[in-house]
């Protein structure tokens, strides 16, 4: 009859406990240096060494050659201690579980004040001691406080919290941890030589992700492995069948198709995974872990060199492909609707429709409660498509050139006038006017006939561009001074939020304008003071179109190019090469006014 393999390979010494250095190493210089205290408390979760710990240390003390930290392993007391030794008298193991009553610790205490029978002392292990009532530790309290020279007590709990403090204050606490993966797939590998069992490395992670940082929990699925296979071993394929785990390639497939927003392959791989037997509750699992490991591959290229993520070597260039095709924030935000969707699954009636949706709300991001994330995992989208060449990036529209005009108005020489229907009458060059802070009277005289010239506005539309119709990003960025421009007249605040931090527009997705800022805080700042509406307002005036904006902050989103500014288009006819314009001259001459009549007296 075979043992289990948690029990065979029970450590006998501190130096053979496995992940808990911070707890052996403190206790071997305390019997190095004979610093022993009476009562030790061991906490920490399932499985971890606290029970095996606490037989090491009474070995230790009992040893003839003791208090030691090494102890002979010959003596009787160590025969009888010895991971499959008989046991010894003089070291009382409790289960608090079933004896942890106000009576059992009275017959403790009772008990307690005889000397060991054959031992240096006499050790008292209580396992599961939060299970011990408060009467009980009320009554152990006084012996605990003040034990007789040869008693000790050792009390190994996982949930040390409940464990009343007055008991807890006159112990020394040593938390244990779980232990890491890396070294619970070294012991693996040294159980599995010693056993002589052939295994395939891809399936000791599945173990480690079951035994989730426990040795005994991690050990008694490996001895199940072992149970069920033939002479090839323990293969990855066994593991999965066996564990319940999702099949690499079945994930893999569907991170594809989320990110293809394909529909229909994904539905149909739930169907799949249901059909086949699968609980809906571990595929979720098992896809939010491929996710983290995406997230990671993402940020940390090389994590599958650094250990960082433990797939196996077949899906390692998928997942690579994957990463850096997504993206970080489209993964990020996968990740959280999968968790808050395993969240709702605990306790659900049916799974599967919590399932297909969480599916259905990744694949839409516009059905995120959040906008933030929604617009940048779309935008991260775009860029990505731009990069690739699919999508043509935007462009700022071309300016449109005007008909010839007659002396611009100096005080907008960028705005647009209207073409005429028949062409300007020639007129005489003139020559340059002298520069002057203040118009001449002359200049607020009637035009002649046939010049148009277009009525001041405070907001004028961008080039080329006509109120009101589609819009777009190069739009929107073609105007974007003519929108400061507007935002000034409406908010001068706002109008310096804009430019001192240099804010551009980095997206449109449908009518709401995107703007990007370095840091999150402005971004929160922006839309808490109202500026948000501000600028939808100044976008009306100059385009046309009724928009909402979106201020995202932290990087998200790369700063778009400032246009180049336009320059006013130059009239037919005149020399921009000389130094001063010129206009051809007039093919008829004007009339001359008629001379002044006199006034009468």
């Amino acid at each position: 009859m075979s043992i289990a393999l948690y029990r065979k390979y029970r450590p006998a010494t501190f130096g053979e406990v496995r992940g808990q250095d911070h707890v052996t190493e403190p206790l071997r210089q305390a019997l190095r240096s004979g610093r022993i205290n009476h009562a030790y408390l061991f906490s920490g979760p399932r499985g971890c060494g606290k029970t095996t710990s606490a037989r090491i240390l009474a070995r230790s003390l009992n040893c003839a050659e003791g208090p030691t930290p090494d102890p002979c392993g010959t003596c009787d007391s160590c025969v009888a201690l010895a991971p499959d030794g008989g046991g010894s008298i003089d070291v009382i193991e409790i289960d608090a579980a079933s004896h942890g009553g106000v009576d059992d610790a009275r017959d403790l205490r009772e008990r307690a004040f005889f000397s060991p029978v054959s031992s240096r002392y006499k050790i008292y292990i209580i396992d599961e001691a939060h299970m011990v009532t408060r009467e009980g530790f009320n009554a152990l309290l006084k012996l605990v406080e003040e034990p007789p020279p040869h008693l000790k007590f050792v009390f190994a709990t996982t949930e040390p919290e409940k464990v009343i403090g007055t008991i807890r204050s006159r112990t020394h606490h040593y938390p244990f941890r779980l232990i890491p993966p890396s070294t619970l797939r070294e012991l693996m590998e040294d159980l599995l030589q010693q056993e002589d069992v052939p295994y395939d490395p891809a399936a000791l992670p599945l173990v480690v992700r079951a035994g989730a940082g426990s040795a005994r929990d991690t050990l008694s699925v490996l001895d199940q492995l072992i149970a069920g296979s033939d002479e090839g071993g323990i293969t990855r394929e066994g593991a999965v069948s066996l564990l319940g785990y999702t099949d690499s390639s079945l994930l893999g497939e569907m991170v594809d198709a989320l990110g293809a927003r394909d529909g229909a392959a994904v539905f149909g791989l739930i169907d799949r995974v249901v059909e086949g037997g699968h609980d809906p509750r571990r595929f979720a699992t098992d896809l939010l872990e491929r996710f983290r490991d995406l997230v990671v591959l993402s940020a940390v290229p090389d994590a599958l060199d650094k250990g960082l993520v433990n797939v196996a070597p077949e899906a390692a260039e998928q997942m690579r492909a994957q990463a850096s095709r997504l993206g970080s924030a489209e993964l990020t935000r996968a990740a959280d609707i999968v968790n808050q969707g395993l969240t709702e699954m605990r306790g659900a009636t049916a799974p599967r429709l919590v399932l297909e949706l969480m599916c259905a709300r990744v694949l839409l991001p516009s059905t995120d409660g959040e906008r933030g994330p929604a617009l940048l995992a779309r935008l991260e989208q775009l860029e990505r498509r731009v990069s690739s060449g699919a999508v043509a990036p935007p462009v700022a529209p071309a300016p449109t050139v005007s008909a010839p005009v007659a002396q611009p108005s100096p005080a907008a020489p960028s705005e647009p006038v209207r073409a005429q229907a028949a062409p300007a009458p020639a007129v005489r060059p003139d020559p340059a006017p002298a520069p002057r802070s203040q118009p001449s009277p002359a200049e607020n005289r009637s035009e002649p006939a046939g010049w148009d010239v277009p009525a001041r506005r405070s907001a004028a539309p961008a080039p080329g561009a006509a109120p009101g119709g589609a819009l777009d990003l190069g739009r929107v960025q073609g105007a974007w001074n003519q929108i400061l421009e507007a935002v000034k007249g409406l908010r001068r605040f706002t109008w310096m939020v804009l430019t001192g931090s240099d804010v551009r527009p980095v997206g449109v997705e449908g009518n709401t304008v995107l703007l990007a800022f370095a840091r999150p805080n402005d971004a929160k700042g922006f839309g808490n003071s109202g500026s948000d509406q501000v600028v939808a307002t100044a976008i009306q005036q100059v385009l046309g179109v009724e928009v909402r904006i979106a201020a995202a902050g932290g990087g998200t989103a790369a700063p778009a190019r400032r246009p180049e500014p336009v320059r006013p288009a130059e009239p037919s006819g005149w020399d921009v090469a000389a130094p001063q314009p010129t206009r051809p001259a007039p093919a008829e001459p004007r009339p001359e006014p008629a001379p002044a009549q006199p006034l009468a007296r």
